[in-house]
């Protein structure tokens, strides 16, 4: 199991998401972020800053662990 991140609304973008996980301190941080590390979402790998994650999706990322997306 991995730490729940709550959001509000239908969806939420992954650089908002790495906000909220208090990975990345800025929106701005997130393409250089997305650059130097491996990002998966639900086991595929990921490079866009606006992917859309929608409750249950599951982030993974190797340094920072699992996150379960919620609504």
């Amino acid at each position: 199991m991995g730490q729940v991140i709550r959001f509000t609304g239908e969806y939420i973008t992954l650089g908002q998401f790495l906000k909220m996980a208090d990975i990345i301190q800025t929106g701005g941080m997130a393409k250089c972020f997305l650059k130097e590390h491996q990002v998966f979402v639900n086991d595929e790998p990921e490079k866009r800053r606006g992917r859309k994650l929608k409750d249950g999706d599951i982030v993974y990322i190797k340094e920072f662990g699992t996150f379960i997306v919620k609504s």
